[in-house]
């Protein structure tokens, strides 16, 4: 286990470095450039090279990546040119809102999904069944910014059951130690901040949560319904097993291996796709931020929310990688 943990993390190194040069010429190769996106569209000739030459793009392409490299070897992903400010102080800012919001995502999506996807294979041409899937392409169609606004219209500003936008109400003067407003909360035993945190992620997390839901509850229906099928499962029944054993220790564990894989691709996506859910609820995380840099032309947020975002994706896999063998104990991880 640990040589294979070893192994995966030495497998970021290249793919890490691949996706830095490939994002470093791509960034370059966008009309404007950093010196528009500073000076505007009535930037002069000479205020331009200016520009350029006082953030060293005037020098051979090389050295420019060998420079963005060391910065990024040091966690400094340079200085926002629509904000001044320093692209990680901005990072552990807003990074803690989108991540909270993912989790409860998929927090949404895995505790309904995998139930109901394996009800709706067990209740197989019944009323269920047809109602699950029914809901999981209608789950998959409906836009997220729009199931957004539908539920901000309905449930926060007609019924006024949930707040409509921000990550806290301002008015509680929570403590801040790690900006995870629920884990603030937590840690210094401000239990009105959590649980007032917990219910501004509510509305949001069931938006972001829509389309992984419907893809959980169809991925566990048709894994769970392939497992059914398997001798070692009617052979199971035929011994005389409970039918709490024989779906605990034989249709489970075998019809999570696919689940597990799609939720590791899921959280990836949900940590890139929250823009416009935040962008609905004025959720203060990475999306909306993330949203204005690139109408903004700031590409030191652009890089490093990749870049982030890449790292984040490939630890996420590796933790689904490492589940295997423990949901299913035929597989062994060497």
């Amino acid at each position: 286990m640990f040589r294979f943990i070893v192994r995966r993390l030495l497998q970021l190194i290249p793919t890490l470095l691949g996706l830095s040069i490939l994002l470093f010429i791509w960034l370059r190769r966008l009309p404007g450039g950093p010196e528009t996106a500073i000076l505007g569209e009535r930037g002069t000739p000479e205020s331009r090279a200016a520009i350029r030459r006082n953030l060293g793009l005037d020098e051979p392409i090389l050295i420019q990546y060998g420079r963005f490299m060391k910065r990024m070897l040091r966690l400094d992903l340079g200085v926002s040119t629509s904000t001044r400010r320093e692209v990680t102080t901005e990072f552990l800012q807003r990074f803690p809102g989108t991540v909270e919001l993912t989790v409860t995502a998929l927090i949404i999506a895995i505790g309904v999904g995998i139930p109901l996807g394996y009800l709706a294979a067990r209740k197989r041409g019944r009323f269920l069944d047809h109602a699950s899937v029914g809901g999981s392409l209608i789950g998959i169609c409906i836009p997220v910014f729009f199931l957004a606004y539908v539920l901000k219209a309905i449930f926060a500003e007609n019924l006024n059951w949930f707040p409509s936008s921000g990550r806290q109400d301002p008015t509680i003067g929570a403590t801040r130690v790690t900006n995870f407003f629920v884990l603030d909360g937590l840690l210094t035993r401000e239990w009105d901040a959590a649980f007032d945190a917990i219910w501004h992620l509510v509305l949001p997390g069931i938006a972001l949560a829509s389309i992984p839901l419907a893809i959980i509850v169809r991925i566990t229906r048709a894994s769970v319904l392939e497992v059914l099928g398997e001798d070692y499962v009617r052979t199971a029944e035929s011994k005389g097993l409970t039918e709490s054993v024989v779906r605990r220790r034989h249709v489970l564990r075998n019809a999570l291996l696919p689940v597990a894989t799609s939720i590791g691709l899921l959280a990836g996506s949900l940590l890139s796709g929250a823009v416009l859910t935040e962008t609905v609820f004025a959720f203060n995380g990475i999306g909306a931020f993330v949203a204005e840099s690139i109408s903004n032309r700031d590409y030191p947020v652009l890089m490093g929310f990749i870049m982030i975002i890449a790292l984040v994706y490939v630890l996420v896999n590796l933790l689904v990688d490492l589940s295997y063998s423990f949901i299913d104990p035929r597989v062994r991880v060497r």
